[in-house]
């Protein structure tokens, strides 16, 4: 079998809080496969957006292992993961997180740029994302213009420009009616359909039955990882594996 592309063992993330510490993740374990696409789903504060921003690397975990693409991304410095996203990982967010003051295209065409593209092949391949997308005709259109469904979109392919091993996206019909909702839905099964491994948070069963698998998360642990193992506690606050029956 080949290496999954995604492996978490032990992973632990405590937030320092007024009250009490916060244990976002208590020891998650998670496999994803190449070509994979899973949902991660829970209620409010059970860590799995925690858990999305440590497989991305934009937070790091206090004790655990991380590997993303065959490589250990945890104890990394910054520059390294920067470099490391750009090239592996491909982030989607509930809120777009696009650049309002630029086009578009060049929306797509930086992230290209820095990735390590020439100019004009950065340009290309936004063009052709954007028409894949259905946005072809509003490559010079700023952001603040497009629809909601539309500016999700634009997320999506700016995040596919540097052709990342793998896409994460934080509750990326959030911020979306019913319509836009079910728009990124059907894009993201293409991206499947056409070998892509996404991991995609969201609290919407309905969005996460459209994944090829659900892994159910409560307090900090994997609590189904879906493939029929449930993740019971232990004393010591970790995790012990159990054969669903």
């Amino acid at each position: 079998m080949s290496e999954p592309t995604v492996r978490v063992r032990g992973a632990r993330r405590t937030f320092a809080a007024e009250l009490a510490p916060v244990r976002a993740l208590r020891g998650v374990d998670l496999d994803v496969a190449a070509g994979e696409f899973v949902a991660v789903m829970g209620p409010s504060g059970c860590g799995k957006s925690t858990l999305l921003n440590v497989i991305a690397g934009l937070d790091s975990v206090d004790d655990g292992t991380v590997e993303v693409a065959g490589e250990r991304i945890d104890g990394r410095d910054e520059d390294w993961l920067a470099r490391f996203r750009r090239h592996h990982v491909g982030i989607v967010f509930q809120f777009f997180n696009l650049l309002d003051g630029v086009s578009a295209l060049d929306n797509i065409v930086l992230p290209g740029v820095l990735g390590g593209m020439r100019r004009k092949q950065a340009e290309s391949r936004a063009r052709d994302l954007l028409d894949l997308l259905g946005l072809g005709d509003r490559a010079q259109q700023v952001p603040a213009v497009l629809s909601g469904g539309q500016r999700q979109r634009l997320a999506i392919a700016r995040a596919l420009v540097n052709e990342p091993t793998l896409l994460l996206a934080d509750e990326p019909t959030g911020a979306l009616d019913s319509d836009g909702g079910l728009e990124v839905l059907e894009l993201f099964r293409r991206l499947h359909d056409d070998g892509q491994t996404i991991v995609m948070v969201t609290h919407s069963p309905d969005v996460a039955a459209g994944a090829l698998r659900t892994v159910r998360m409560r307090d900090g642990l994997v609590e189904d990882d879906g493939t029929g193992v449930v993740a019971l506690s232990d004393s010591a606050g970790g995790a012990v594996a159990a054969t669903a029956g």
